[in-house]
């Protein structure tokens, strides 16, 4: 069947023995909305890269998952948050580190992929262009939640950083899709880790790590511990198995999250999608949040591994 998004809300140890029946369907709804939220834009002829904007800016929107609105919190006690986008038909990326006022990173990542030079901006910098582009601006505290809050004064206490839960969640967000033109794109957008020190970026927003997209061989965000991922470079690795290894999408991708990942100790997931409408959704952690999108309008969530 057909496949035109796939999007991904985290991975980790997320069991059903650590989450209400409550909070579980409040999860499975956040990846449904960011799903409508992407057939919308799928079904008005946006493009793949607006696709993906629309669903992360779902996800973004929602206080449950580590990006934008629930972002956690560094050490000094505010938000420092991360986004990329690429564009698989002609390579174009944009990305945002250390951004702390935008109120959707992924739609400053768009930006900096549409018009400006540069790929990679960070801090004050991202933060001003985001203004030049008059995206919507707020205050640091803005993305405050109570949980996170907890979650901050406990790591605070025990003097550790956390990828988001206590349970070892790897919070980042992000999407993948296939337009009505056949292009496909992919976008990531997170908030770090909990009580993370001096300026920490993780894969997000490194293009070829936790991000990429090319027409030729796939789209892909990642989600997980984003050192191995960056020493790895998952992402463009996935894309040069299929380029120059011949290997399949759902081959390739298995073969880097269960295999390489693994065995170097590295815990996560990705998700992908080529021109074909083919996905894959690996991931080594007990859990990640994902969605699926098909052509036909059907629609699969789940958490758990099985």
């Amino acid at each position: 069947m057909k496949s035109i998004l796939a999007i991904h809300g985290g991975a980790g140890t997320i069991t059903r023995s650590s989450m209400s029946e409550e909070m579980e369907a409040a999860y499975l709804q956040g990846l449904r909305d960011a799903l409508e939220a992407g057939r919308i834009a799928y079904l008005r002829g946006d493009a793949a890269e607006d696709i993906c904007a629309a669903a992360v800016v779902s996800l973004e929107e929602n206080p449950l998952y580590n990006a934008g609105k629930g972002a956690v919190f560094t050490h000094a006690g505010d938000h420092e948050m991360d986004a990329a986008m690429m564009r698989g038909s002609d390579l174009a990326a944009g990305a945002v580190a250390g951004v702390r006022f935008v109120r959707n990173p992924v739609l400053l990542a768009r930006a900096v992929m549409k018009y400006e030079e540069h790929v990679l901006l960070s801090g004050t910098g991202a933060d001003a262009f985001a203004r030049l582009q008059g995206l919507e601006t707020v205050s640091n505290n803005w993305f405050d939640t109570p949980h996170r809050r907890l979650q901050y004064e406990q790591a605070l206490a025990e003097d550790i950083i956390i990828l988001d839960h206590h349970e070892k969640k790897f919070g980042t967000v992000g999407a993948v899709a296939l337009d009505l033109k056949n292009n496909i794109a992919a976008a990531t957008s997170t908030g770090g880790m909990t009580n993370k020190k001096f300026g920490r970026i993780g894969d997000s927003p490194l293009i070829g790590s936790g991000t990429y997209a090319n027409n030729e061989t796939c789209a892909v965000s990642c989600t997980g511990h984003g050192e191995y991922f960056i020493r790895y470079a998952v992402a463009y690795d996935l894309s040069c198995r299929i380029a120059y290894g011949k290997q399949t999408l759902n081959d390739a991708a298995d073969e880097l999250i269960y295999k390489v990942l693994q065995d170097a100790g590295g815990e996560g997931g990705l998700i992908a999608i080529n021109r074909l409408g083919e996905v894959t959704l690996p991931f080594n952690s007990p859990g990640m949040y994902r969605g699926i999108l098909h052509e036909n309008g059907d629609v699969e969530v789940a958490i758990y591994r099985s």
